[in-house]
C-alpha cells in the first residue's frame, strides 16, 4: 500500500475511532436522550449517527490535505494539533451531555467546541482552502447541536 493511501486511511480512522470510542461510552444515552423533552426541528434518533459518521470522515479528509499541504511544517503541526484539540472537546462533549447529563455544562462545553473548529477551520483554510471548507458542515452541525442542548437544559 502506498505511503498516502496509508496517511488518507490514518486520517480517517482517527476521528471515526474518536466517535465509535465516545459512543462506546455513552452507548445508553441515546435511549436516555429519547425519552427527554426536545427542542423543535430535533431529528430523529437514527440522524445522528448518520451525521455524524459523514462529519468525521470529512474531518479525517481535511486533515490529510493539511498534512499533503507544501506549507510549512510548522504551521502544518499546529494546525493539526489544534484540530486535535478539537477532536478531544468533541469527544468529551458526548460524555458530559449523554453519560453524565451536565446540560448546561455540556452547552458551555459546546460553545469552546465550536470556538475551537472555528479556529482549525480558519487554520486549516489557510493551509487548504478545501481542507477549511470541509469543516463547514461539522461548525454548522455542532452549533445546531448546540441549540439543541441547550433546549434540552430548558427542557429538562
Amino acid at each position: 500500500m502506498k505511503k498516502n493511501t496509508k496517511y488518507l486511511l490514518l486520517c480517517l480512522a482517527v476521528p471515526l475511532a474518536v466517535g465509535a470510542l465516545s459512543s462506546l461510552f455513552t452507548r445508553d444515552g441515546m435511549e436516555q436522550f429519547q425519552q427527554l423533552n426536545k427542542p423543535p426541528l430535533t431529528p430523529p434518533g437514527w440522524l445522528f449517527p448518520v451525521v455524524w459518521t459523514i462529519l468525521f470522515l470529512m474531518m479525517g479528509l481535511a486533515s490529510y490535505l493539511v498534512w499533503r499541504s507544501n506549507s510549512p511544517r510548522h504551521a502544518v503541526r499546529g494546525a493539526l494539533a489544534l484540530y486535535g484539540v478539537q477532536l478531544g472537546f468533541n469527544f468529551l462533549w458526548t460524555i458530559l451531555f449523554f453519560h453524565m447529563d451536565r446540560y448546561l455544562f455540556a452547552f458551555f462545553w459546546l460553545v469552546i467546541l465550536w470556538v475551537l473548529i472555528a479556529a482549525t477551520a480558519l487554520r486549516f483554510y489557510r493551509l487548504s482552502k478545501t481542507a477549511g471548507y470541509l469543516m463547514v458542515p461539522y461548525l454548522l452541525w455542532v452549533a445546531f447541536a448546540g441549540y439543541l442542548n441547550f433546549g434540552v437544559y430548558l427542557m429538562n
